[in-house]
């Protein structure tokens, strides 16, 4: 309950913002973060139970055909890292409310970082697989939308940050899976509770590689960690919340969440040592020579999650209690310095620490926060860095395996550190030592308090560490059950860690002394550019596809049709090969009347094929429709014929309103060109007869068709299967294409708005004389088709009918109605009301609402329920969701019709006729 209460906080504070910026405009910033600490409060007080090892647990039914549930639990580690995403985010949204303007306040910026905030719970929180993928995703996406508010300088590195994460969610899309199917369920804690069920799967491996290759691109690990330093081009709180408590932590935690099937597996811990160390001395070694202080920030968070990752390889229980630690200590560093950072920039107009110097004295309150968080990511006591670090270093001395693995490992994180502590010293020198400048002064205090407030937390809370030993002990012990984590304190006494950090210290020092020397040795250094490596990737995959869809983007039809019939053709020939004679006998018999509808269909098509006109053949295509209708009447599916006849004739007025203004002699291909057209369509229609005759009528109707026909009615209350199949059975299908419907209804419906001059614009183009007869049939005709619509939408569930085929109808007669270009007061009260918008909007809203519905009292996805009141009546969920398809198939014919012109029809067939003779005259 806690749980979902802390998240329904977040997504209505998310959801709230926009309207509490209109009227509170930046200081929205305040509200939002009472918020976070509000919901940190409410896991906080669920504490003591977690620390005494009972993790809080939640569970609603979201797919249990899939046996998914929308599943929360809240233990140790998954406390730590909601803690440190709320502590942190609401610092920022605090930072916030003096760092933007009112004008940006009202922007996306904090409703986006509101949404980050409640995907990152989410996210660790999530105790099934498939709820934290898509939280995963969230995070994702909410990183490129908040990269993307920095305009056209953030089209590169937001192109990459969103393919490199995107592609570790498909990675982690495939573990999810893959683990599913290993341990037979999606729930994390019953997985993890039985590791050797997965390990002794042939997916673990598998399941390992994805899981590592999706943390190294979110966690920004090599050869991918080019995207997060690309990233600080978002404006400074993005990159504080993004660096210090969100995505790249995401990572992290699924790493250390994944350690409870891997810790003890030896490639598991090789991979994770040595890409985290790499990764490590490369962010460290790029961080010292940069001289923005937002760039050494941002390759500096490389470096740390290096470290991070190593640890988590290495796999003790105080190598991963040191890796929780750290990451507590290095959000509030990070968070901190990147806000000051962000206020230095402010009041200087740079963040070139060639450029800025002499700060202290101006701004001492901002020098000294700066100072005391720097003095945290360097390590030097009492800070709590310096005790993250020693634990650290504690892990490594202590790592497992061959003899050198250990001292080398150590020496790694000396050397990163070493680095840590020269650039750490950097950021301080370079803006605050040297000349004065006068003219600057102090921020407000509003302005400097949240960054003030964590560099000051940092500093109190590494001799109070010993604070953090109950947690930390609960979040290692959640992941290692049975495990011993060391205690947390902040002295014990002279340790080989401590020798490393003297050393440490020394190193970095001397790095610091002789920086212009380091400067000289590091320009030289050629590293590789890999975001220069991956843009030319992406350039020539690009260029590839443009060769690949070269054919497609031709005027020419037959580089359309050619590829894809080909391949046709090439089917047929191999499926002949494959089955040969091992086709069971035909068990379908004749039906009265179809040979006479085959010949007639030959005659048809083969005048559409030699016919060079395109209105004949447009005529001729909607024959072709009619005859198979009949074809499939014969065989008892009223549905798909009605169905099929109303798509006919609406698909011939849109394609003769389409031709307007077009060429109405089809080309015929030159000499050349004929035969190896000929051939391809005699090969396509030969393919597709034989496949046709192969494979149908040759079983007995199925056991899920015998199950639908048998158990339809009682299990839905329908009679008519077609429709009980489409809105019942797979409701969840027809759901999602109606999205698609309404989609392109709404894409054409905005597009064609300035051309036809505004919405509900009367059909009848200016200057053309009124068509009597039409308008005459279609005030006798519309309103008997629209009556005709609701009936064949209310009786669908039972009878022939349904939302698509009563859209249909509706949608004739917005058609007949259009055409006739009627300009009276009720004419033009119609097409608002089917303005392809507003129509499009209410379909989806009714489709999407009463498919979501059900989860409100823990039913699942589409399924159906009686409507209280009406039931008695044959109102249904299920008509209630037709009546929404209604809503999207009448809003897209509207908007087909609408944007392809205004031209009465016996205007546009007059202009054919008319143009059609002219050229015949002209040939003549």
């Amino acid at each position: 309950m806690i749980m979902g209460v802390a998240l329904g906080l977040l997504a209505a504070l998310a959801a709230s913002t926009p309207l509490l910026a209109r009227g509170l405009g930046r200081s929205t910033g305040f509200v939002l973060a009472a918020g976070f600490l509000l919901a940190a409060g409410l896991l906080v007080s669920a504490a003591p139970a977690v620390l005494d090892g009972r993790p809080l647990e939640a569970s609603v039914a979201w797919i249990p055909s899939l046996g998914v549930d929308a599943a929360l639990r809240l233990d140790g580690l998954s406390l730590v890292f909601a803690l440190v995403a709320l502590v942190v985010g609401a610092l920022v949204m605090a930072y916030c409310a003096r760092y933007l303007s009112d004008e940006k306040a009202r922007g996306p910026v904090l409703p986006l970082l509101a949404v980050f905030a409640a995907a990152m719970v989410g996210l660790v929180l999530a105790d099934d697989l498939v709820l934290l993928y898509l939280f995963w995703e969230l995070t994702t996406l909410c990183s490129f939308a908040l990269l993307s508010t920095a305009g056209a300088k953030a089209v590169a590195p937001g192109r990459r940050a969103l393919v490199i994460t995107i592609a570790g969610g498909l990675a982690l899309l495939v573990a999810v899976v893959l683990l599913a199917l290993a341990g037979g369920t999606t729930r994390i804690s019953v997985l993890l509770a039985d590791p050797d069920a997965v390990l002794s799967s042939p997916c673990a491996w598998p399941v390992a590689a994805c899981v590592l290759f999706a943390a190294m691109t979110k966690s920004a690990q090599l050869p991918v960690q080019f995207w997060l330093p690309g990233a600080m081009v978002a404006m400074t709180p993005v990159s504080a919340y993004l660096h210090a408590a969100t995505m790249v932590k995401a990572g992290i935690y699924l790493l250390v969440r994944a350690s409870t099937l891997y810790a003890e597996q030896t490639p598991w811990q090789v991979a994770l040592v040595a890409v985290g160390m790499a990764t490590a001395l490369v962010g460290a070694v790029v961080a010292l020579r940069e001289h923005d202080l937002k760039a050494i920030l941002a390759h500096s968070t490389v470096s740390q999650l290096g470290l991070l990752v190593a640890a988590i390889g290495v796999g003790t229980p105080t190598a991963l209690g040191a890796a929780l630690l750290h990451t507590t200590a290095h959000a509030m560093f990070k968070a901190t310095l990147f806000m000051l950072v962000g206020i230095i920039d402010e009041e200087t107009g740079s963040r070139d620490i060639r450029d800025l110097s002499g700060l202290r004295r101006a701004m001492p309150w901002t020098a000294a926060a700066t100072a005391l968080a720097a003095l945290s990511m360097a390590g030097v006591p009492p800070t709590l860095g310096f005790v993250s670090k020693e634990y650290l270093y504690q892990g490594f001395v202590t790592a497992p395996g061959p003899a050198w693995v250990a001292p080398l490992a150590a020496g790694c994180a000396v050397a990163a550190s070493a680095l840590t502590f020269a650039y750490s010293m950097r950021i301080v020198w370079g803006a605050f030592g040297g000349p004065d400048h006068p003219e600057l002064y102090e921020p407000a205090k509003s302005f400097l308090a949240p960054a003030a407030t964590a560099a000051a937390a940092g500093l109190l809370l590494g001799p109070a560490v010993s604070l953090f030993d109950p947690l930390v002990d609960a979040a290692t012990t959640a992941v290692l059950p049975g495990a011993a984590p060391p205690r947390i304190y902040f002295w014990h006494g002279l340790s080989t860690e401590v020798v490393l950090s003297a050393v440490t210290v020394a190193l970095g020092s001397v790095l610091f002394w002789k920086r212009d020397a380091v400067d000289a040795v590091l320009v030289r250094l050629r590293l590789p550019d890999a975001g220069a490596v991956f843009d030319a990737g992406h350039a020539r995959l690009l260029a590839l596809g443009g060769r690949v869809g070269a054919e497609t983007r031709s005027g020419s039809l037959a580089g359309h049709l050619a590829r894809p019939l080909a391949v046709v053709a090439v089917l047929g020939v191999v499926g002949a090969g494959v089955l040969g004679g091992s086709l069971p006998e035909r068990t379908a018999t004749a039906v009265p009347g179809e040979l006479v509808v085959l010949a007639l269909l030959v005659v048809v098509l083969a005048a559409a094929a030699v016919t060079s006109s395109a209105v004949v053949l447009v005529a001729l295509v909607g024959l072709v429709g009619l005859v198979v209708a009949v074809r499939i009447v014969l065989v008892g599916a009223a549905d798909v014929a009605l169905t099929l006849l109303l798509v006919e004739v609406l698909t011939a007025v849109v394609v003769v309103l389409a031709l307007r203004g077009r060429p109405l002699r089809l080309p015929r291909p030159g000499g050349r060109g004929a035969l190896p057209a000929a051939a391809l369509a005699v090969g396509t229609g030969t393919a597709a007869g034989l496949a046709t005759w192969a494979l149908t009528g040759r079983r007995e109707l199925s056991p899920t068709g015998a199950f639908l026909l048998e158990e339809s009615e009682a299990l839905t209350g329908g009679t008519n299967v077609v429709n009980t199949v489409l809105v019942d059975f797979r409701g969840l299908d027809t759901l999602l294409e109606s999205v698609v419907v309404g989609v392109v209804a709404l894409g054409l419906g905005v597009l064609a708005a300035p051309a036809r001059g505004g919405r509900g614009a009367s059909a009848g183009a200016a200057g053309d004389p009124p068509d009597v007869v039409l308008r005459l049939a279609a005030r006798a005709l519309a309103p008997v088709m629209v009556v005709l619509s609701v009936f064949l939408l209310w009786r669908g569930h039972d009878q022939p009918g349904g939302g698509f085929i009563g859209g249909l109808v509706a949608g004739a007669a917005v058609v007949v109605v259009h055409l006739a270009g009627a300009r009276s007061a009720r004419a033009r009260s119609a097409a608002r009301l089917t303005d392809p918008v507003l129509l499009a909007g209410v379909g989806a809203l009714v489709a999407l609402g009463t498919g979501l519905l059900p989860l409100l009292w823990g039913g699942a996805l589409m399924e159906p329920f009686a409507v209280p009141g009406l039931y008695a009546v044959g109102v249904s969920s299920a008509l209630v969701f037709d009546v929404g398809v209604y809503a999207l198939v009448v809003s897209l014919v509207a908007a087909c019709v609408r944007s392809l012109g205004t031209v009465p029809v016996t205007a546009a067939v007059d202009a054919v006729t008319d143009r059609s003779a002219a050229r015949g005259g002209a040939g003549a």
